[in-house]
């Protein structure tokens, strides 16, 4: 973001709009909120009618390095299949006025599950979600908050998909 800064105003421009929209994955609201910088100012930057000041680029960089600082620790691990994660859409999420970072950890077995969960709170998960039959194991050998998976609608959609292929 820095080195765009200074090369030019396109360069500014264009690095902003990445790093908000593709890498952040924020609307421009969101990360003017988090940045404590009036959407307005936010837009006239984005669409190349401004340049930053010094004090605006501090709070941009500011700002870009404490959420990216959530990819690293501060986040909630989702412990699960591969195809159940393919249904997380989201890698963030505003939950309770707090910008939340959901790590995905793929195990196919329950041994893969815990070994998973154990990297996760080494990584600094702050919470972990799994499946009903690892959860009981897990809550007992990490020190982290753990939430259980409870597909009722999946089991039921999966239960109806059998009958009609038994039919």
């Amino acid at each position: 973001m820095i080195d765009a800064a200074f090369e030019s105003d396109e360069a500014f421009q264009h690095t902003l709009l990445k790093v908000i929209k593709e890498d952040l994955e924020l609307t421009a609201i969101e990360f003017s909120e988090y940045a404590n910088i009036p959407p307005s100012t936010l837009y006239k930057l984005m669409s190349g009618n401004r340049g930053p000041n010094m004090r605006t680029l501090r709070q941009i960089v500011k700002t870009i390095r404490t959420i990216e600082g959530s990819d690293k620790g501060d986040f909630i691990a989702v412990i699960a299949a591969r195809p159940v994660l393919d249904n997380i859409n989201e890698t963030k999420r505003k939950i309770g006025g707090t910008l939340c970072t959901i790590r995905e950890y793929s195990a196919t077995t329950m041994e893969e599950a815990i070994i998973a969960a154990v990297r996760a709170e080494r990584e600094g998960a702050k919470a972990l979600v799994c499946a009903p039959i690892v959860s009981p194991t897990v809550e007992k050998i990490i020190r982290i908050p753990v939430a259980t998976i409870m597909p009722k609608n999946s089991v039921i959609e999966a239960i109806e998909a059998v009958a009609r292929k038994i039919k």
